[in-house]
């Protein structure tokens, strides 16, 4: 499908030099904050500490988010386990706090919103032993009613251990090759080449602007940029069928005028196909809240990233490494006409080429 059909190509690759440059530029920005600044990891990576809460009615998420913001902690997490009563707070440690501080200053927090006061209760559990716990009063004597108690509060280790980051970075690299020799036989080595380095760069520009701006990198994010990375990998997989296939039909234009062909008649399709992608993302960046806010912001910078490391770094380091007709099409009859007009001799159309991508 097609909303327009640009009837004269669009010469992209004699700009290609100039935006590569730009983009290498970008490219090295992002490598110098990750090296020198690093990425802000959520407490998945590094751990925290949990504090659970039991309200006497249903609880309100959102005001409890609200409450724990007023520490500026960062990445807190706030969530309903088992009840709508039962709360569970996993929230990252700052150093001039110990679990024991930051858990009674996020409880009376918790309890100042509810316009009551901690204090200590002494129970007696079902093996009889004698413990305390912390209580929210609001109110004095028989009128005295509890909003909500504190359950339990502990340390917890970071739910992305070393193991889970090792066989992560595995499985990367095993996608990686893969890819390679994916295009290598479906197209040409050097388009798995190109490939390759425009996927890494969409990657690096991401976790650049993490690094930068220290935003929270969650679990969240990282499943963003992995699946910013099978995105890239599908654009660039469109042009380059797309190359091959003017390759086949127009035998006598050269690599820049098969290149600049094959990214104008994918534009309709570009635009739709990200139009409507990005009009989902940006409702879970405006709707979603919290939870969906850096996961949305990662795919945003990924798809727009995403189209131009197709058009302006994948097909023009192909270009750069030599790509030609020979290295895709079998010898055959050299004649052919130019898109648009114009023709250069008599046009052969390969049985192959004309699929829509």
């Amino acid at each position: 499908m097609e909303f327009f059909r640009i009837k004269r190509d669009i010469p992209f690759m004699r700009h290609a030099l100039v935006f590569n440059a730009i983009s290498l530029l970008t490219f090295v920005a992002a490598v110098f904050f990750l090296v020198t600044r690093g990425l802000h990891l959520s407490n998945e990576f590094t751990g925290g500490a949990v504090l659970e809460v039991k309200y006497a009615q249903a609880a309100d998420l959102a005001k409890v988010r609200d409450a724990v913001a007023t520490f500026n902690l960062g990445d807190v997490q706030v969530q309903n386990y088992g009840t709508s009563r039962d709360v569970m707070i996993r929230l990252p440690v700052p150093e001039r706090l110990s679990l024991g501080e930051l858990a009674d200053q996020v409880f009376g927090k918790l309890c100042a919103a509810e316009h009551g006061r901690v204090i200590e209760q002494s129970l007696v559990s079902d093996k009889g032993e004698q413990i305390s716990r912390l209580a929210c009063a609001v109110g004095e004597g028989e009128a005295q009613t509890e909003p909500l108690v504190r359950s339990r509060s502990e340390a917890v280790s970071a739910s992305v251990g070393d193991e889970l980051v090792h066989d992560g970075l595995k499985a990367l690299a095993f996608v990686i090759v893969g890819v390679v020799i994916y295009l290598s036989i479906r197209f040409e080595w050097k388009f798995a080449v190109a490939a390759i380095i425009a996927n890494l760069h969409d990657i690096i520009i991401i976790l650049g602007f993490f690094a930068f701006f220290q935003w929270e990198f969650s679990l969240s994010v990282l499943a963003a940029v992995l699946a910013v990375l099978g995105y890239s990998v599908n654009e660039s997989v469109v042009v380059f069928d797309r190359i091959r296939e003017a390759f086949r039909k127009y035998r006598k234009m050269s690599t820049r005028e098969v290149i600049d062909h094959a990214i104008t008649s994918t534009m309709s399709r570009t635009i739709i196909t990200h139009g409507s992608t990005e009009m989902m993302v940006l409702s879970m960046l405006l709707f979603g809240g919290p939870t969906l806010h850096y996961f949305a912001v990662a795919l945003t910078i990924g798809i727009l990233f995403g189209i131009y490391s197709s058009v302006f770094v994948a097909a023009a380091i192909a270009m750069w490494l030599g790509v030609k007709r020979e290295d895709l099409v079998k010898a055959g009859r050299d004649d052919g006409e130019a898109p648009g007009g114009g023709a250069k001799g008599r046009q052969v159309q390969d049985p192959n080429a004309g699929a829509v991508v």
